[in-house]
């Protein structure tokens, strides 16, 4: 292997593929200090102030002189906010027509949608139901539930929120949004919604709102009206066994690969997440937008700095102005909360060799591939057109990637570089290492290495495709290593946004 990846020739900064002692030779330049791996050695002279580029872009501004074969990190590259002059719809590059129009075995829904696992979902308004729907799930052992092959598993959907908050505003939409999107996902067979009854989140005010019905396989309760606790968990254990005949008749068959929305997500990042899994997954996000299908990137602070480059393959000016909306939206909401955007990276991120915000989310975009922009969605909003979609969201893995299940994702992949034991209900969590090393170390939570890229035994193309077959089984039914260990019932997180009074 190299001493260093170089991304781009403009590039001010390469990144060491090892860690580098002073005077080492890398190309023209001598190091002139201990450079860790994964971390960035400085290609020329850099004057304070003066902007630092890696992937072509600039990911900081130097704090100080820096120069040539220095190590480049926090003591001498700063963050500033962006300020850009936004282009929509300049780099639109459609996907090529595939050679073949690729199936998997789903579960196709009576509504039409088509689903790749098969559950029975607990979904709480408010975390004062939260514990009813634990036990109610607890009940459903792997003993209890063998007569019911096709059904995989009762999920309690639990939170902390749900009351103490405001009715009305970002923060009770995106609740409502959240269970609605979670109450009609095509991964549920069976919906069971278990309410306080006095809480700010009425369930009935939802039922109204997104006109659910109830049914044999969708019903409604509250702890007040049923008169306690245990009455709650007897009676909801009643309500599920008697949806479990009428969950198990669900047979897998044939689908289009169409049928899949992806949600593309990353957690504990290094500096590989942007040269080898991101890249990939990105590839298979192609791949998958060629069949018709959908993949769903979001964490909006972790596309900050990036957005220009989302915004020129915005498919028409109003998509893209949707997006720098969201944009704008963070830098307010992260100001009047004394924040600031280079909050993220965390340490973690820092030790793996990312420096700023801009350069974490130059490698986090890469998720998204090359196509079209199709849609910026609010989270946990319904995504209504195929393609490459964004939905707004927090940095904060879990909360994330709730929201993008409730838009409808039903299945998720996850690149990570430090490492993450992530994993998601109902739609399954495919992790991708962005090295061997981590492959190896944690090989019972990695479905994906994505090392061979650094080595040169792959290409991004290779372990695209690998990521995208990969994807195609799970969706059929294949258990990814999260789910083997039995990850997905505590990782249920809304995005609590305002007040909580």
């Amino acid at each position: 292997m190299a001493l260093f990846v170089r991304l781009d020739q403009v590039d001010d900064v390469v990144t060491a593929t090892r860690p580098l002692e002073a005077g080492t030779a890398v190309e023209s330049v001598t190091t002139t200090m201990l450079i860790p791996r994964g971390h960035k050695i400085a290609m020329r002279p850099i004057k304070s102030g003066e902007p630092v580029r890696k992937y072509a872009q600039i990911i900081g501004y130097a704090s100080q002189d820096i120069a040539p074969g220095e190590h480049v990190h926090e003591h001498n590259l700063a963050f500033r906010a962006t300020d850009v002059d936004y282009r929509f719809g300049t780099n639109l590059r459609p996907p090529a027509k595939p050679e073949t129009q690729d199936t998997f075995m789903g579960y196709r829904r009576e509504n039409g949608r088509i689903g790749t696992r098969n559950y029975i979902a607990l979904l709480t308004s408010v975390n004062c139901s939260a514990t009813a729907a634990h036990k109610i799930a607890d009940h459903f052992t792997a003993e209890r539930l063998k007569d019911y092959p096709n059904v995989d598993g009762v999920v309690a959907f639990a939170h902390g929120t749900g009351c103490g908050m405001a009715g009305s505003g970002d923060g009770f939409a995106a609740l409502q949004r959240t269970m609605w999107g979670y109450a009609r996902h095509p991964n549920h067979a069976g919906v069971l919604m278990v309410g306080l009854g006095c809480e700010m989140n009425q369930i009935d005010w939802l039922l109204e709102a997104y006109g659910l019905k109830q049914g044999p396989l969708f019903a409604t309760m509250n702890i007040q009206d049923v008169a306690g606790l245990k009455r709650t968990v007897d009676a909801g254990i009643a309500k599920v066994e008697a949806m479990l005949p009428l969950a198990n008749e669900a047979k897998r068959e044939p689908c289009p690969a169409s049928a899949l929305t992806v949600a593309l997500q990353c957690g504990g990042s290094d500096a590989w997440s942007g040269i080898t899994a991101n890249p990939a997954v990105g590839y298979a996000c192609d791949l998958l937008v060629a069949q018709g299908g959908t993949g769903v990137l979001a964490e909006t602070p972790e596309i900050y700095g990036a957005e220009h480059l989302l915004a020129e393959r915005a498919a028409s000016r109003e998509v893209g102005e949707t997006l720098i909306k969201r944009i704008r939206w963070w830098e307010d909401y992260v100001a009047r909360n004394k924040g600031s955007m280079d909050n993220n990276p965390s340490p973690g991120n820092k030790r793996g060799g990312l420096t700023t915000i801009l350069e974490k989310s130059l490698g986090a975009a890469a998720k998204g591939g090359t196509t079209p922009l199709t849609g910026v969605y609010e989270y946990a909003d319904e995504i209504r057109t195929p393609g490459f979609a964004f939905m707004d969201s927090p940095g904060y893995d879990p909360a994330s990637v709730t929201g993008q299940i409730a838009s409808g994702s039903n299945l998720v992949v996850f690149t990570t570089g430090r490492g993450s034991a992530f994993g998601s209900k109902p739609a399954p969590t495919l992790k991708v290492a962005t090295t061997s090393e981590l492959a190896t170390k944690m090989n019972e939570d990695m479905d994906v290495d994505a090392g061979p890229i650094l080595t040169g035994e792959k290409s991004v193309e290779d372990v695209g495709r690998e990521i995208y077959q990969r994807l195609l089984a799970v969706a059929s039914g294949d258990k990814t290593k999260s789910e083997a260990q039995g990850l997905g019932d505590y990782e249920f997180v809304p995005w609590q946004i305002g007040a909580v009074m």
